[in-house]
């Protein structure tokens, strides 16, 4: 199963990315994840793409593609993969068709802008402990302390109000294409068009992950 997960940052893409991997066993390929990692490791691909990311910006085609094309000749890929976060425009996608990496469905997760702001701005985490809240849907027990150890949450930059603004402009001026782009694949027929469903991602998570299930049958 070869699936492509879309929807705006904030979605619930990566909750229900979790759920898609464990039931079809296959890897899911995070371009965030590879990112951020090779941000803590300090390489020199995570140093240029640091400072795109701390301002809520994309990250270039160029770094994305030339990593994800080589995630995908990985041996646990052989049976599939899960694309999470990739591709983020046409361009993207066409480099990827052109490469003939081949995809079965494509899922939309759609969620209005307003409840995206909701759920992004009112994240906060403990950094030491990795321990996240929320200040409507999973406050602490003491407004802006950690649970555990008292010391003070944070909310991290990219999911201050001005950016995740600025992430979601983006994402409706750049990604948002690619649901046109892939649904119209899809209606076309042509031979090795994805299928392409589109999920309501509000809700419980037991009832979106149902309908995606669903659908992918």
């Amino acid at each position: 199963m070869r699936i492509i997960l879309l929807g705006a940052p904030g979605a619930g893409k990566g909750t229900q990315a979790t759920f898609i991997k464990q039931h079809f066993n296959i890897p899911q390929i995070s371009t965030g994840d590879m990112l951020r990692a090779a941000v803590k490791a300090g390489t020199p691909l995570g140093l240029e793409a640091k400072s795109f990311m701390d301002s809520g910006g994309l990250v270039p085609d160029a770094v994305i593609i030339g990593m994800v094309n080589e995630r995908i000749k990985e041996a646990d890929c052989a049976n599939g993969f899960l694309f999470d976060g990739f591709p983020r425009t046409i361009p993207q996608a066409e480099a990827m068709k052109n490469a003939g990496v081949a995809i079965d469905y494509v899922v939309e997760i759609d969620v209005p802008d307003s409840a995206i702001m909701e759920r992004m701005t009112g994240r906060r985490s403990h950094p030491a402990s990795g321990r996240t809240y929320h200040v409507k849907f999973n406050p602490p027990k003491v407004e802006g302390k950690d649970d555990i150890t008292g010391e003070d949450l944070v909310q991290r930059a990219d999911e201050a109000p001005d950016v995740v603004n600025k992430r979601l402009v983006e994402y409706h001026d750049q990604t948002e294409p690619l649901v046109e782009y892939y649904g119209s694949w899809a209606k076309s027929g042509a031979v090795g068009a994805p299928k392409h469903v589109k999920i309501n991602g509000l809700g419980e998570l037991e009832t979106i992950k149902a309908n995606i299930f669903a659908a992918l049958k």
